[in-house]
């Protein structure tokens, strides 16, 4: 019993992305998603209390997906900052009606339960530890930091969504940013086979 209703809440949380990718997060409506999962608006509401519980439910499974792709880049490097500014850009611009529920506040007095908001609070978390193993460990640079890539994704998703002009600019942001604080790029291996000089 527990689990069929897990699968109904993932069905209507499925659907509400669908439905908010195609009319937009504010103007989703309740009605139309219980017709799009084969219910009436009264059943829905009894998987989830009201819309902003809708909300929040996204909310809470869009923090899950960035934390697995925060958690595949741990690379404590010049190029592990690389990789996972590149895999973190992506992730927002894969997805305009995602980031803008996660980072933007689209939705008019929707603030997410403080149960969700630890998600968000988790992954900041996941990526400020991800500087201090690189030997960042200055909150100012870490600021500055979630501002400059997320100053990136905004400028590529107001103007140009579909292009790469500002994905292009992730590697020279990352290389300012490695030589303001000094993070290195890792020593370069040596052959075993290389003569000594």
């Amino acid at each position: 019993m527990e689990r069929r209703r897990a699968e109904t809440r993932g069905e209507i949380i499925s659907a509400a992305w669908e439905l908010a990718r195609e009319t937009g997060l504010v103007p989703l409506s309740v009605r139309r998603l219980a017709q799009q999962v084969g219910m009436r608006a009264p059943s829905l509401y009894s998987y989830f209390a009201s819309k902003d519980a809708i909300y929040d439910a996204m909310f809470a499974e869009g923090q899950i997906q960035l934390a697995r792709t925060i958690d595949a880049y741990r690379q404590p490097s010049r190029a592990g900052l690389r990789a996972a500014t590149h895999a973190f850009f992506d992730f927002c611009v894969s997805d305009p009606v995602r980031y803008q529920l996660m980072f933007q506040r689209t939705i008019p007095g929707f603030e997410p339960t403080p149960e969700s908001y630890a998600l968000a609070i988790d992954n900041l978390e996941r990526i400020r530890a991800q500087l201090v193993s690189a030997g960042i460990t200055s909150s100012q640079h870490h600021d500055l930091w979630t501002a400059i890539v997320t100053g990136l994704v905004a400028q590529q998703m107001s103007n140009e969504p579909e292009g790469r002009r500002w994905r292009d600019l992730v590697d020279e942001a990352v290389d300012v940013f490695s030589d303001h604080t000094g993070l290195v790029d890792e020593p370069e291996s040596t052959s075993d086979n290389k003569e000594p000089t």
